[in-house]
């Protein structure tokens, strides 16, 4: 499910390269894809009849609604997009943290079906949002621009989603997944800047800026959240981890790969060369 998706797209790219049967989903289908809403159950059951494992991301809100009607359809297993948060002790009450904590437990809870949740702890795709600013040129605004994180590769974590859809899962595959090593966000921010050959000046906000910036684009609640998050990651606490190593049998991949791999999204024709 979810088919469009920046997870969603790639293990179905995945699965069709390994010449896995496959359904795809989304809420506005492509031709041949099932059209499937998690916030409108009665359009579950056609997607999911006749299938024996499900990809899919579920809000804590949806989640029970969705769970049942997997174990309605029959479904075997479910590869649940979750977060490695749940995993991380001083993550606990995060807002963010317990509404994935919830939709685990919903999908736990259904006899018969077999959950395997998949979590990374940060994603690199959330630099993204940093591409609308970048591209301006007028400096990135950052809180805690030197917070350490690992963040993941979509390929890495549509990789291990492919791995538990065609194989046996593994306790690695539901460990914490991260990036193979700590970096700063300045230091994010430098290798997109040399993928992107550009200069990116960094803008630190205070907290009060910060919330009051992220409040523009989410609800307040989890502005907060975010914004706690990364007082953890400023506190030390945000580790880098070997379970994609140990649940793919090869190394993570790395930052710089990832803003190589997403360069024109920072990019203009007013980009100016690095020095």
């Amino acid at each position: 499910m979810g088919a469009r998706g920046n997870i969603g797209r790639l293990v179905l790219e995945q699965l069709l390269a390994d010449g896995v049967p496959v359904r795809a989903s989304a809420r506005r289908p492509e031709p041949g894809w099932f059209a499937a809403d998690l916030t409108d159950p009665a359009s579950l059951r056609p997607a999911f009849d006749g299938m024996a494992q499900v990809f899919l991301y579920a809000t804590h809100e949806g989640a029970p609604a969705v769970a049942e009607a997997v174990r309605a359809a029959g479904v075997e297993r479910v590869v649940l997009m979750s977060s490695g948060s749940v995993l991380h002790p001083t993550s606990a009450g995060n807002p963010i943290t317990e509404r994935h904590r919830e939709a685990e437990a919903a999908f736990a809870a259904q006899p018969g079906v077999e959950l395997v949740p998949i979590r990374p702890l940060v994603l690199a795709t959330n630099a993204l949002g940093w591409a609308h600013p970048i591209r301006e040129g007028g400096g990135l605004p950052l809180y805690r621009p030197d917070a350490l994180t690992a963040p993941i590769h979509e390929r890495d974590v549509a990789a291990v989603v492919s791995a538990a859809l065609t194989g046996t899962p593994t306790p690695a595959m539901s460990g914490m997944l991260t990036g193979p090593a700590r970096l700063t966000q300045r230091e994010q921010v430098a290798a997109i800047g040399r993928a992107a050959a550009r200069r990116i000046p960094v803008i630190e906000l205070s907290r009060d800026a910060a919330l009051e910036h992220f409040s523009r684009f989410m609800p307040g609640e989890e502005a907060e959240a975010v914004l706690r998050f990364l007082d953890d990651a400023a506190a030390g606490n945000s580790p880098a981890t070997s379970t994609v190593e140990e649940a793919l049998r090869r190394p993570a991949t790395g930052f710089d790969q990832w803003a190589a791999d997403h360069a024109p999204e920072f990019q203009d024709d007013q980009a100016m060369p690095t020095t």
